[in-house]
């Protein structure tokens, strides 16, 4: 065996005692420079009458002292941590000189054989009963210490190995069976525990990289949060900016409308003091004695006033300040909004989900296209089976995959529908007869109808406003939070959420494409694909 260490190349045989025969243990070095384990040459000294090294034969007048040589022993120490355990060598009992390897225990004699002391088991007839087994140092463990004969049985009562004189004792009336077959059964335990552990490991070093994967999904998701929280600041500064750039114009115009005000104040001021003058005069004629004086000047005194037509001057109120604020922040608000929703839609669509119909829950009036992808309603009732999943009064269809966890968003084609509803229906919901859509019967979903507009289906119906037809509705729900949104997708405007839900079971896409009303609401449902959501 070879292994590298320190840049170089060692070689078990380098770090091999002579005399065990194994990798040092405690490493001593002799006056001329020989290695051995410390308690093998020791023992190799105390059996003999003098010391000499067994490798070069050198002899010591003196027992040289012992020392650990801790260079070699750190190197002994590394080598073995690099190799795998090995048995120990088990040596032949029957060897005189030096002694060889054992080839085989016998557990008949208690003792183990090397090649050449093995032939007489192997030709003499008697020996040949024998029961040999792969060589092993602990023999009296496979040998009977009461009859000394060898533990062949297994008594599965006590769980514990006998020989066949104890059978006919004391586990006579036990459930014996041969070691070889308890064994067999064992190692098929033990493989199959093996098996487990394995697994156990497998889905551990799984789990861990899920982990990983969630660590660096939500590592990724705050980096995206994070730029679309700079991206709806900066949109509230552009809204900001751009509408105070207006200000100083509208300023303007307010000093200007002030100046005009002032002007037509100064102009009925200068009319309310004529007037107050010619009235002055009259009162003045009226107690007057000229009759001649009065006569000549009555004719002017009785013609109406010159003043201006003041009916129509008005001064706009309009441009004030406190109006102009109310249209900044109004002005704000929906830009603030729209941006807030286009980026919301964004980050939801990264759950679009493919989302495929169920034709065995479709109600008997509806068509499911052969991709699953479209619903329209029919103006005949076709005979299918009424099986449990069917809506037979509710004019709906529900995809075939539920959720019960996570997120998932989808998106509909509704254009050119006069009538229908979406949303989402715990797995449960009653399917037969008639049927009222709301949170409480397990329904989270919006309706259109022309006649009526938008309206949620909630503990009570909730009327909609929309800026515009949607021509496409995004469904978005998050399971744990509770949450059921829907969009207006092409406005990028936000209809309606259910918040604040509790969800137990699992959660089906619902489609309800209304009545077809002889060709007037004739249109499919469209699910959008999944691809096309992920642009």
């Amino acid at each position: 065996m070879i292994m590298a260490f320190s840049g170089s190349l060692l070689t078990e045989d380098q770090l091999q005692c002579s005399i065990c025969l194994d990798v040092f243990t405690d490493p001593v070095s002799t006056p001329c420079g020989h290695n051995y384990c410390m308690i093998c040459l020791r023992g190799a000294w105390d059996s003999s009458s003098h010391c000499r090294c067994l490798v070069c034969k050198k002899d010591f007048s003196k027992r040289p002292e012992l020392r650990v040589n801790t260079f070699i022993s750190g190197l002994a120490a590394q080598f073995k941590k690099q190799i795998p355990l090995k048995p120990k060598k088990v040596l032949c009992d029957s060897c005189t000189e030096e002694k060889l390897e054992a080839v085989k225990s016998c557990l008949h004699c208690g003792v183990s054989f090397c090649n050449t002391h093995l032939i007489t088991h192997i030709t003499t007839a008697k020996l040949m009963k024998h029961k040999l087994m792969e060589p092993v140092e602990n023999l009296e463990d496979y040998i009977c210490q009461k009859h000394e004969r060898p533990l062949e049985l297994f008594c599965r009562d006590c769980q514990t190995c006998v020989c066949q004189f104890c059978t006919e004792g004391h586990h006579r009336t036990h459930h014996t069976v041969p070691v070889e077959e308890e064994s067999k059964d064992n190692k098929t335990e033990l493989w199959m525990i093996h098996a487990g552990i394995q697994q156990m490991i497998q889905d551990l070093l799984k789990k861990i990289q899920e982990i990983k994967h969630s660590t660096k999904l939500y590592k990724n998701n705050t980096e995206k949060e994070k730029i679309d929280s700079v991206e709806i600041f900066s949109a509230l500064m552009i809204c900001i900016v751009t509408s105070l750039a207006d200000l100083p114009k509208v300023m303007e115009k307010e000093k200007a409308t002030e100046r005009q005000a002032e002007e037509f104040i100064k102009d009925l001021k200068q009319e309310i003091t004529e007037l107050k003058r010619r009235n002055t005069e009259l009162e003045q004629l009226s107690h007057t004695e000229d009759h001649l004086h009065l006569l000549q000047i009555y004719p002017s005194l009785c013609s109406p006033p010159h003043t201006q037509d003041w009916t129509d001057v008005t001064i706009n109120s309009h441009l004030s300040v406190e109006s102009l604020r109310r249209k900044i922040m109004q002005e704000l608000l929906n830009n603030a909004m729209e941006k807030f929703v286009h980026i919301e839609l964004k980050r939801i669509q990264q759950h679009a989900v493919d989302v495929i119909l169920d034709p065995d829950t479709a109600n008997p009036c509806l068509s499911v296209s052969n991709d699953g992808k479209e619903v329209t309603c029919e103006n005949i009732i076709k005979k299918l089976p009424d099986n449990p999943e069917r809506f037979d009064r509710c004019i709906c269809v529900l995809g075939k995959e539920g959720f019960s966890s996570g997120r998932f968003y989808y998106e509909v084609d509704v254009k050119g529908k006069t009538k229908w509803d979406l949303g989402v229906v715990r797995e449960t919901v009653n399917r037969k007869g008639n049927i009222t859509a709301c949170p409480e019967n397990g329904f989270w979903c919006v309706s259109w109808n022309n006649q009526v507009g938008y309206v949620a289906l909630d503990s009570a119906s909730i009327p909609l406003s929309s800026k515009q037809p949607p021509q496409k509705v995004g469904v978005f729900v998050d399971y744990e939070e509770g949450l059921v949104s829907f969009y207006n997708v092409e406005a990028k405007h936000h209809m309606y959420s259910f918040t604040g839900q509790t969800f137990t079971e699992k959660l089906y896409p619902f489609f309800s494409p209304g009545l077809n009303e002889d060709g007037g609401n004739s249109v499919p449902l469209i699910i959008y694909p999944w691809a096309q959501n992920q642009d």
